[in-house]
């Protein structure tokens, strides 16, 4: 039986009188692509946002290879293999490729931003950033400003810069926003190419992308689970066709 590496119990999210999580319970286990997809609002951005610990559940628990952390700050979750990209690039505009990577890897060792010093200093860290922007196909730009870069680079640095925290779990947040079909279409085959090296846990309105990449598909509605189970489950299951997919899914 698959181990499982990150686990959600009931976990509740409101904001006033929304409900944006409501008693959520789901798993993503070791080595697994798990895709959550649902209609605008359902609540999933909320989600990883609690997973990544920018924001606080109200109630129910987060268990990170058996360890709570419920309570947890991001830069703790990130010390013990926990990695989010965001669904709007978040990268340093005026920093090459190669600085955004190294100061990515330097945070994951607990230091600040604002402590950053120049990676040439630091072996280590160079040695991950290029490693970083090597699996992402983009060492020939490691040294062009990210504000340069196209939109699509800008989304495979942002994808660098989590690997180079050298992570267990990859929270992606909609990776494919905004991208091109050549854009999305590399995109896709990289993250494919990182599947069994890492736990993925995948947001993502693409359903191309989602049924190519996911071995579990978990639905979210109302900022509940209405369904999980593998693509092929899931693209049948009546609820989901009707909540969701559509009727002519």
């Amino acid at each position: 039986m698959a181990e499982v590496i990150l686990g959600v119990e009931r976990l509740v999210k409101r904001f006033g009188g929304l409900v944006a999580t409501n008693a959520l319970s789901l798993h993503v286990n070791e080595a697994e692509t798990h895709a959550l997809i649902g209609p605008n609002g359902a609540g999933k951005t909320t989600l990883i946002a609690q997973l990544q610990g920018e924001l606080r559940p109200d109630s129910g628990t987060i268990r990170f290879r058996g360890t709570d952390i419920t309570a947890a700050p991001p830069h703790r979750r990130a010390q013990l293999g926990i990695a989010r990209s965001f669904q709007i690039t978040s990268v340093f505009g005026e920093f090459d490729a190669h600085t955004n990577v190294a100061m990515a890897a330097q945070a994951a060792q607990g230091h600040s931003f604002r402590l950053w010093r120049p990676a040439a200093l630091d072996a280590d860290l160079n040695d991950a950033a290029e490693q970083a922007l090597q699996m992402l196909g983009l060492a020939a730009r490691a040294r062009v400003a990210a504000q340069d870069l196209s939109h699509g680079e800008r989304r495979q640095l942002e994808l660098a810069m989590a690997l180079a925290m050298k992570p267990a779990l990859l929270l992606l947040d909609e990776p494919m926003a905004g991208m091109g079909r050549s854009d999305s279409a590399r995109l896709t085959e990289i993250l494919a190419s990182l599947k069994q090296r890492y736990a993925i846990l995948l947001v993502e309105h693409d359903m191309d992308v989602v049924f190519a990449l996911a071995d579990r598909v978990s639905v979210l509605v109302s900022g509940a689970v209405i369904a999980s189970g593998t693509p092929a489950q899931v693209r049948a299951d009546p609820q989901v066709r009707s909540a969701y997919l559509g009727t002519e899914a």
